[in-house]
């Protein structure tokens, strides 16, 4: 009995040693697939108070009084003896798109009434910076109404103050600029009136002049500054499930996106009342962020645009409304013009609209989505008629069709195979699941059709606790089981074309879906651990995969380890990515054949904690965030220890 417990312990320790020196191979000189420059990209959806509360900087919230509540986010004040009242207009008859206006009536020659907008959970201000506060405006009577702009903070001192008179009887905009003296996480809006008479108001808007480029009217700075740190493949937009809508009424149209801001149609978000333990009744659509501003941000942060247009379907998790196919035309004829809005020259009729907006140069549109995460029969009927119509136009236009809300079960393989069959370009696969799901899939793509269509896998993200949980968090768990599924990605990427984590944006006090990439309040905002797991693939693709093995096979969950390799021929670098998902540290060697050698010196990035449940904060925003150092390289042999519960990166420059 010693003897044999006496084996079975060297067994044990061969088997330990053996895991803590596992050997792998690198063939260098064997590209196995070449990595699309468009590989990790960026989602965006208005979920979260991404847009209006978050990235589009406008502070007033229901500015142009056309929520259901015209009055919604606005209150009534007076001071030193002032009096008046307020009317909501309706003028829906000649101007549909922004129906409501206010009256206000001023009673008193004395003293002032006037409103006060709370903003999107209050208003981030910051000291030093000038504020644009507009109106559109319209004097009534003999007496020109006073404005009186103030900024107050969370005590209700002022912080910030102008004066505006409007002079015109005729709808006209006024515009003032001033400073804030404070930095405020929560100020509110005064607009007080004096002067006794009648004055209309409309579009009452506050943004910050330091916005994205400093575009006025534009999008908050630090927020598309993170995207832009990402270098995104490409930028897909507008969504997600706000392409559907929850009824077809409420669809994102996004002719109705571009132009004028005050001629952009309003409507509720759809997740306005999406969940029921997180109603968010205030959240709406303003459309500050359209078409225009989306086509330019992906310009800005040098992505590829991947807009995605409405089916004739509504959410199949609501109402499930459908066009019928006599029907259908003007939806079709939606993706035609955005094409032409895109691409088309001056000499078109959407490139010349694109031209008289401000860009006359085409946005270089190459790809497109049909539907978002349809299914079912009626989906590939709306979808046969859109491919034949853009096909025929345009037919260097990749197609991206959704493959179902799900990784797999009857609806995914309905379209999986019916796409398949008709020779789609690029499938949309999205899967929100738990990390152990991510870490036994990273071997999902290994067995594909390397001659069928390619894949998007256009949304994805770990979930903590379970999918749709308002208690799932940006754990260090899931950003790892991320991190190793990722690696599988980019290990097939002659089939995975394309890979973006969501939701992008969540504010921390109206979400509506967690986990998500990047969250902020009113003043700053933080990267989640998920982000930096997005970045570093982005920053760290490389061009070629070549094979990296453990006995002859892809390192997909051997001992808790997943691994790539890649050329990066642009700097002439051979580029690692290793995932150590146990609590043990792992001591590697990595042989690397087909080079003449390495520089003695290579790079390594290191992203780790050993808490799994570690989160960033607004107060901790970079407690996981990567951290460089150097390591010694011998000839064509790498040792490299890997921490647990660790994502590393290591980039060695050929000689």
């Amino acid at each position: 009995m010693l003897r044999k417990a006496f084996l079975m312990l060297c067994a044990a320790g061969a088997l330990s040693a053996n895991s803590a020196k596992a050997q792998y191979t690198i063939n260098a000189d064997k590209v196995k697939a070449q990595i699309s420059p468009n590989m990790y990209g960026i989602f965006f959806e208005d979920i979260n108070l991404a847009a209006d509360g978050g990235v589009y900087a406008e502070l007033v919230k229901n500015r142009s009084f056309e929520f259901n509540m015209p009055l919604m986010g606005w209150d009534e004040q007076k001071k030193d003896g002032g009096d008046g009242r307020v009317e909501v207009i309706n003028r829906a008859t000649e101007r549909p798109e922004n129906a409501h206006f206010i009256k206000v009536y001023i009673d008193s020659a004395t003293g002032s009434f006037g409103l006060s907008n709370e903003g999107f959970r209050g208003m981030g201000i910051k000291a030093g910076e000038e504020y644009s506060f507009s109106v559109m405006a319209k004097q009534e009577g003999d007496q020109n109404v006073k404005l009186n702009i103030e900024l107050h903070d969370d005590k209700n001192a002022i912080i910030g103050k102008a004066e505006l008179t409007p002079t015109d009887k005729e709808w006209n905009r006024y515009s003032v600029k001033f400073n804030a003296s404070a930095t405020v996480q929560k100020a509110q809006l005064y607009v007080w009136m004096s002067g006794k008479g009648i004055i209309d108001l409309d579009m009452v808007s506050l943004f910050p002049e330091h916005t994205w480029k400093n575009r006025p009217g534009g999008l908050r700075a630090d927020l598309v500054q993170k995207l832009a740190d990402m270098k995104p493949g490409f930028l897909r937009f507008p969504g997600g499930c706000i392409v559907e809508g929850r009824e077809l009424n409420t669809r994102y149209q996004w002719k109705k996106t571009i132009g004028a801001i005050d001629e952009r149609t309003n409507i509720i978000n759809r997740w306005n009342t999406e969940f029921s333990h997180r109603l968010t009744p205030d959240y709406y659509q303003t459309f500050g962020l359209g078409f225009m501003e989306y086509f330019m941000t992906a310009e800005d942060i040098g992505a590829s645009p991947l807009p995605i247009l409405n089916c004739g379907m509504a959410c199949e998790f609501n109402t499930a409304e459908l066009v019928p196919m006599d029907k259908l035309d003007p939806y079709i004829q939606d993706a035609l013009d955005l094409i032409e809005f895109a691409n088309g020259d001056a000499t078109t009729k959407w490139g010349k609209l694109r031209t008289e907006l401000g860009h006359p140069a085409p946005f270089h549109l190459k790809m497109l989505g049909v539907g978002n995460e349809q299914w079912g029969p009626q989906y590939i009927e709306r979808w046969k008629a859109f491919t034949k119509a853009i096909k025929g136009k345009y037919p260097d236009v990749k197609i991206v069709s959704a493959v179902g809300p799900f990784p797999g079960g009857k609806e995914f393989d309905l379209l999986n195979k019916t796409f398949r069959a008709l020779g789609a370009d690029i499938l949309d696969e999205h899967y929100y699941a738990s990390p152990k799901w991510f870490l036994e899939h990273a071997k999902r793509y290994d067995n594909y059709d390397r001659k069928g269509p390619k894949i998007f896998a256009g949304e994805y993200a770990a979930q903590n606790v379970v999918t749709g949980s308002p208690k799932n968090k940006n754990t260090w768990e899931c950003a790892l089981a991320e991190a190793a599924f990722m690696t599988g990605l980019e290990r097939n990427a002659d089939v995975v074309r394309m890979a973006s984590y969501a939701p992008l944006f969540a504010h921390v006090e109206g979400w509506q879906w967690t986990p998500d990439l990047i969250w902020f309040d009113n003043l700053n905002s933080y990267g989640s651990p998920n982000y930096y797991v997005q970045q570093l693939f982005s920053l760290n693709k490389g061009t070629d995969v070549v094979p990296l093995l453990l006995n002859d096979q892809a390192v997909a969950g051997q001992d808790g380890c997943y691994a790539t390799a890649s050329l990066d021929k642009n700097t002439n670098e051979l580029v690692i990515k290793f995932v150590n998902s146990t609590a043990s540290a792992k001591s590697t060697s990595f042989k690397i054949t087909g080079s003449k050698g390495y520089q003695k010196t290579a790079r390594v990035i290191t992203l780790r904690s050993d808490d799994k449940d570690a989160v960033n904060s607004l107060e901790t925003p970079t407690a996981i965030s990567p951290v460089s150092s150097n390591l010694t390289v011998s000839g064509t042999t790498l040792k490299l220890d890997v921490e647990p519960y660790t994502f590393k990166i290591v980039r060695l420059k050929n000689k």
